[in-house]
């Protein structure tokens, strides 16, 4: 069972601890009820942890030295980057105040907006906020590395390259790369995508996910940063993947049996050979799917 520590230099943990699905299961004690009771419990069993809320808003000043105070030296947070940063539409009433009134009329006037929307100057002040924001973590020693999750329409364009180097240097953290669009990994576009993202120091996001799409990418292996390696699992929902209108939770609502998370233990081997780190996330983020199979892929990787 999961102790809390990494195996050897792999840690593993789960893309969010506070999904409702999984506060309703047995996972928690019945008197760990205020976050950081649940913070605390969680960091006790698992190294790592992705931070998903940041995709829905700008984390907030607040919370990172909480979530530093909470949690044991050897424990990491990985940011999920704000939607706006990966080119997704984001609610007008989550922008900041300061942001809201830097945006031009015909933008403030509607529900959600895209960064073609916002100035420069307020894009600017987007991803000052973010950096200012996660600075404790930082200087904590706990921001593990940023996740871009990119959506199927940003495309492998000369545009979204020159915006991919931008990353390289604008990320407050290691700057993990996932793709939602499958042209990124075609066989003919990989390994020019590969060399893109070690050239820019990126590590490239390897992912477990429905396959037959047309956005679907591949289980491609690789490593492209020496600093970090990263899997994260989404389950093999084919259902759900590309429904709409159902919650992330029920998007990957899916258990791994334990033969199928073996197969990657000699991938997770082979990347952790060659990178300072590698992180496992199970994102099949429904009920204790995802905190049951982290502990039991620790456990393989452990025999």
């Amino acid at each position: 069972m999961a102790d809390g520590r990494p195996v050897g230099n792999i840690y593993y943990g789960t893309s969010s601890w506070t999904d409702p699905t999984l506060l309703k299961s047995d996972f928690y004690p019945s008197d760990a009820v205020k976050p950081e009771q649940r913070l605390r419990f969680y960091a006790e069993r698992f190294p790592l942890v992705e931070v998903d809320a940041t995709f829905y808003a700008l984390p907030s000043e607040r919370n990172s030295p909480l979530w530093v105070e909470r949690t044991p030296d050897r424990f990491i947070f990985n940011v999920k980057a704000f939607g706006l940063m990966t080119h997704h539409a984001v609610a007008v009433r989550s922008l900041p105040e300061p942001i809201r009134a830097m945006l031009p009329a015909e933008a403030a006037g509607k529900a959600r907006v895209y960064s073609r929307d916002l100035s420069e100057d307020a894009l600017n002040a987007v991803w000052d906020m973010f950096t200012s924001a996660l600075r404790p973590l930082a200087d904590a020693g706990k921001l593990g590395a940023v996740l871009f999750q990119f959506p199927h329409w940003f495309a492998a364009s000369r545009q979204n390259v020159a915006y991919l180097r931008e990353l390289g240097e604008r990320s407050p953290a290691q700057p993990a790369i996932e793709f939602r669009g499958a042209g990124w990994m075609k066989e003919d576009k990989q390994e020019r995508t590969l060399e893109l993202l070690r050239e820019i120091g990126a590590t490239y996001v390897v992912v477990d996910e429905p396959q037959g799409f047309t956005t679907s990418v591949p289980p491609v292996v690789a490593c492209t940063s020496p600093d970090l390696a990263m899997i994260r699992f989404h389950g093999h929902n084919a259902k759900t993947w590309e429904k709409r209108g159902i919650t992330a939770a029920e998007r990957f609502r899916y258990l791994y049996s334990e033969d199928e998370l073996r197969k990657w233990v000699a991938p997770a081997r082979e990347l952790a050979g060659e990178a300072n780190q590698l992180h496992v996330l199970m994102n099949n983020c429904y009920s204790d799917y995802g905190v049951r199979n982290a502990g039991q892929f620790a456990d393989l990787l452990g025999a």
